[in-house]
């Protein structure tokens, strides 16, 4: 589900989607549900002639599936957020001054996922735009294109280290990922002080995304690879209950990925302290929202390489939600401390025991533009799952 469940970390952790379109099993695989004929895949190590072959013949399947998210008491003073509910902008009280502490809100978090249309600056889009276009461009080119690029090389190597054993070859590639994604996140605030926030940003992005990438294709290749564990697609309803749960774990995107703009350096990247909107349910919703995901995929296919797969992403978003904490605590020092307090991250913990108070608005912080973005992205992901799965099949990875 950007790439780092840690606080204070832009992008997904590596999520990886499920398509709906059963390729043949190896022996010991899920049956093919309801009697249907799925399209071939190749499993295991495949030299490049294979691919080359592989992506000569085309495929993939074209059917569609599941995507792939102490209180302080007293009265307190009445708020407005920027101005009148629900826009851009920190507490402020009656009288226009900064709020403080009250039963919603400390003095020192964020409010999350905020956006205001008049504020916006055209330029600063178009240029975010351009920017996103040419390095999406450079990374295909330089990485992902068979003719150009070196992820053939990478993926071989990972393979021939691995012995072809799918488990092992996912295995190593997510520990690289978290290994570069972790480490330079952890090296952030010194970085930063060297070469500026700005370069830092652009340096992690530009080591953490075609990291990402092989895996995830891997993932949708491989995803049927593995002994069988259960079948439970002829399950009334289980199709429905797998899209909501993966469909609601959109919605535990760490709010730092709604930051577009910070994401792509066209503004100086910050490391923020939220604390509105999903924070007060949970101060980690990027490691709930791996779950959720996780859960809803491996329910659905069923195989020991998901279920292995599931446990390595859902153990990087454990370290990253301590990580995370421990680089906020550097950063911000008692700021943090006391937003900590008033949240959790057990899902709803901070809420049940009365450290956490909901506005009577509560839902106005979710009623806001990057979150409608998430909605509509996550419809697309799920219009687009043949699309992602003739792409993947096509590398041959």
């Amino acid at each position: 589900m950007g790439l780092c469940g840690a606080s204070g970390c832009t992008g997904r952790a590596v999520v990886l989607p499920l398509g709906g379109g059963q390729p043949r099993r190896r022996a010991g695989s899920v049956a093919a549900a309801g009697g249907q004929s799925p399209a071939a895949l190749v499993g295991g190590a495949r030299p490049r002639a294979a691919r080359a072959a592989q992506r000569q013949r085309g495929g993939g399947s074209r059917e569609s599936a599941p995507v792939g998210l102490p209180a302080i008491g007293g009265a307190a003073p009445r708020q407005r957020w920027g101005g009148r509910p629900g826009v851009a902008g920190r507490a402020v009280g009656e009288d226009g001054g900064e709020a403080a502490a009250s039963a919603y809100r400390t003095a020192g978090g964020e409010d999350a996922a905020a956006f205001a249309l008049e504020e916006q600056d055209l330029s600063k889009w178009v240029k975010f735009g351009v920017l996103t276009s040419t390095v999406l461009g450079a990374l295909y080119v330089a990485w992902i294109n068979p003719t150009t690029g070196f992820a053939d090389e990478y993926v071989d190597a990972i393979e021939a280290a691995t012995g072809g054993s799918p488990e092992g070859a996912i295995t190593l590639m997510l520990g690289i990922f978290a290994l570069a994604h972790s480490g330079l996140a952890g090296l952030r605030q010194a970085g930063e002080q060297v070469i500026g926030e700005r370069a830092w940003r652009v340096m992690f992005a530009l080591v953490s995304l075609p990291l990402a990438i092989c895996p995830l294709v891997y993932f949708i290749n491989h995803r049927y690879d593995g002994a069988a564990l259960w079948d439970l697609h002829a399950v009334p309803g289980m199709h429905a209950f797998v899209w909501v749960t993966t469909f609601i774990s959109f919605l535990f995107l760490y709010p730092s990925t709604f930051n577009l703009l910070e994401i792509a350096a066209v503004e100086k990247p910050k490391v923020h302290l939220w604390e509105t909107g999903v924070m007060r349910i949970t101060r980690h919703p990027q490691l709930f929202g791996q779950g959720l995901w996780c859960f809803a995929h491996t329910l659905w296919i069923g195989n020991a390489f998901t279920l292995w797969t599931s446990v390595l992403l859902m153990a990087h978003h454990v370290f990253g939600a301590f990580h995370g904490d421990r680089r906020l605590r550097s950063r911000y020092g008692d700021a943090f401390e006391e937003v900590k307090a008033r949240t959790s991250i057990v899902p709803f913990a901070a809420i049940l025991d009365g450290r956490q108070a909901l506005p009577p608005d509560y839902w106005r912080e979710f009623a806001r533009g990057p979150y409608a973005l998430i909605v509509g992205g996550t419809l697309a992901a799920y219009a687009a799952h043949p699309l992602m799965q003739g792409a993947a099949f096509g590398l041959g990875w």
